[in-house]
């Protein structure tokens, strides 16, 4: 295709306070820039919106610098190259970058991998073959140390994380257990990703749910929730155990800290472990990752799901969607 003159963005406008807002952000017209020797040129295809760029937009530093106000959002992009100034990427190569919220971006060629799509969507490089699956896998495997026969739990169950661990749970023959916000999450979990699940809304005692769906124990907790999923968790916990501090997306948005688990002394008696990780840290295991978790989507042993909102513009409806459970499964914009 030509190029355009010009392309839209999602720039951050400011900084939340508690939970975002789409006037916190705003559509952005930027010029279109011919690519230099050693750049690509990438129309966009889909993009990925994710509950860790909560922490990111927040004005307070986190595990990561902030991003700040005025630039576009980040995260990642898969997107088809329309200009070369690499012999590498020819135009109509598919890459998956770390450009974000784009109609268009110029790129080094090394700042972006090639991916031969072939009957995979492009979309699933952003979820089960991408950052959150590969999540999962290592959470799972490497932090979580599970072996063969556990009992697992999993929190926020039917999100692109979450979905991916029951599964890869499952496949090691554990007893699977996750908890999900509604009635039709539940139902794929159980029909689709083939595991035990409940709807948590609907429970005020979280400790005595988990009590009767493990009277034996958990093995090991997957935590994407925190708040009293942890603390419910604590209380059932084998000696031990251990729990994957993967995220904690119910105190995201509080604007005060919010209180700790009342059990945590049970940590001491029990002899739990409870260890927080950043998949980025384990990149030597993404071609490993990549080989199995083809194999698995291709044997059909993991399933996926995601929800797809159309237009760049409606971006940020998207993006603060994760935060009341809009989505099964990984949210992506397709521009």
């Amino acid at each position: 295709m030509n190029r355009p003159e010009k392309g839209r963005e999602i720039h951050l406008r400011r900084n939340p306070t508690g939970t975002p807002v789409e006037d916190d952000f705003e559509v952005v017209v930027v010029p279109v820039i011919k690519p230099a020797d050693g750049e690509v040129l990438v129309r966009t295809r889909f993009f990925s919106v994710d509950p860790y760029m909560r922490g990111r937009i927040s004005a307070a530093r986190g595990y990561a610098d902030p991003w700040p106000p005025g630039e576009a959002m980040r995260g990642g992009c898969v997107g088809e190259v329309i200009e070369s100034g690499d012999p590498a990427l020819p135009v109509g190569a598919f890459v998956l970058g770390g450009y974000g919220w784009r109609e268009y971006y110029r790129a080094r060629a090394d700042e972006v991998n090639r991916i031969e799509p072939g009957e995979t969507p492009l979309s699933a490089y952003l979820g089960v073959l991408g950052m959150p699956g590969m999540t999962a896998y290592v959470g799972l495997l490497t932090i979580g140390g599970l072996e063969r026969g556990e009992s697992v739990f999993v929190s926020g169950a039917a999100g692109a994380v979450g979905s991916t661990v029951c599964q890869i749970a499952r496949l090691h023959d554990c007893r699977v257990v996750g908890s999900a916000g509604s009635e039709r999450k539940v139902e794929w979990l159980t029909e689709r990703a083939r595991i035990d699940a409940f709807n948590y809304k609907k429970n005020t005692d979280l400790t005595a749910e988990l009590k009767s769906r493990f009277p034996d124990g958990i093995d090991v907790y997957f935590d994407n929730v925190g708040g009293a999923h942890l603390e419910a968790a604590i209380a059932n916990m084998n000696r031990h155990g251990r729990i994957v501090a993967c995220g904690m997306i119910s105190t995201y948005n509080t604007t005060e800290p919010p209180p700790g688990p009342r059990n945590m002394m049970r940590i001491v008696g029990e002899r739990l472990t409870i260890r927080g990780f950043i998949v980025g840290d384990h990149a030597e295991q993404r071609e490993r990752f990549t080989e199995r978790m083809t194999s698995w989507i291709e044997s059909g042993d993991v399933v996926y799901e995601e929800t797809v909102v159309d237009g760049i513009e409606n971006a940020p409806r998207a993006f603060i969607g994760l935060f009341s459970g809009e989505n099964l499964g990984k949210m992506v914009v397709k521009v």
